[in-house]
């Protein structure tokens, strides 16, 4: 298994992570030349641990590694998805120990985190090659639970959304939210959303959150179907230590989900816990735009009308278009 970047000739060697559906065709095809183009450039191809299918799926495209047998997370140059915003978050997951920028290539969906669309992929292979992108970071959040005694029994993390829920449908959850740990309101319902800005054009944004634009750091706190006089989205400061306790009164078992991939069962009286993680994820941009444009173009927001500032003067292009 390597962990770094070199050969033992000592000349640098990049190695990158495709990561991939296997069940689609255009995805597959897309992957094929997306691998093509990584081993012309000298580069090392690499598939996640357990990706047979794909593998099978691929056919002969010349010998690919697998990450933790092969290939260490730390040695990952960069991480390329084909795929919506659900593979990125599984992207984010397999690169999380390391440094790798993800690059999204969106396979017909929203894909509000994918940076290129499927009809660029060549062009975006060249870039990539030439390491011609730039690097965000956004933000994420460290969960963890602690149960009635005050043992923490589960810790996690989320790009997105960490959402406590109820998890009978015929039941409500009672709750009380807490902010720097002062408690602020207790209500019955069906769950609260814990959001980052990067996860507010997500579930936040399906439950009426606010859209946190990325360059804002913040966290947004909203209530599901909550039986309350004051239940108001909230948002809150980077720092703060956002905390939800199911009541003991509660009828039932909740559940703590992470970005819809990691789950824990939440016992009457357990406590979940959401603050700034120190470790980020970091995409990568190959034509930094405007948030602005990036929603108009993704949500296909009603712009027409629009005069603007003196465009041809500013070099300002028309809204809903460009690359974001």
């Amino acid at each position: 298994m390597t962990d770094g970047n070199t050969s033992a000739a000592g000349a640098e060697r990049r190695e990158i992570l495709v990561v991939a559906h296997a069940r689609r065709e255009d995805t597959v095809a897309a992957a094929r030349r997306v691998i093509s183009a990584v081993t012309a450039a000298g580069a090392q191809p690499v598939l996640p641990d357990g990706d047979d299918e794909l593998r099978t799926a691929l056919g002969d495209v010349g010998a690919i590694a697998t990450l933790g047998v092969d290939v260490t997370v730390a040695a990952i140059d960069l991480a390329i998805v084909l795929g919506g915003d659900g593979t990125i978050l599984r992207a984010a997951e397999l690169v999380r120990e390391g440094t790798a920028p993800i690059l999204g290539i969106n396979m017909g969906h929203v894909g509000f985190l994918a940076e290129i669309e499927a009809d660029v992929i060549d062009e975006a292979m060249r870039r990539v090659i030439a390491r011609e992108y730039e690097v965000e970071e956004r933000m994420t959040l460290a969960v963890e639970v602690i149960d009635a005694a005050g043992t923490t029994i589960y810790d996690t993390w989320a790009l997105n959304e960490a959402t406590v829920e109820k998890a009978s449908r015929e039941r409500m959850m009672e709750v009380v939210i807490e902010i720097d740990g002062r408690p602020l309101s207790s209500f019955g319902c069906d769950g609260v959303v814990i959001s980052t800005p990067t996860g507010s054009t997500a579930y936040n944004f399906s439950a009426g959150g606010p859209v946190i634009w990325p360059t804002v750091e913040a966290i947004a706190v909203v209530p599901l179907s909550a039986h309350a006089l004051f239940a108001r989205p909230l948002v809150v400061g980077p720092e703060a230590a956002v905390a939800i306790e199911v009541l003991a009164r509660t009828d039932g078992i909740g559940i703590l989900w992470c970005d819809g991939r990691r789950s824990h069962d939440l016992p009457p009286g357990a406590r979940v816990v959401a603050r700034r993680s120190p470790t980020a994820v970091r995409l990568a941009r190959l034509h930094p735009a405007p948030f602005t444009d990036r929603l108009v173009r993704k949500f296909q927001l009603p712009v027409a009308g629009w005069r603007g500032p003196d465009t041809h003067r500013l070099g300002v292009p028309p809204a809903g278009e460009g690359t974001a």
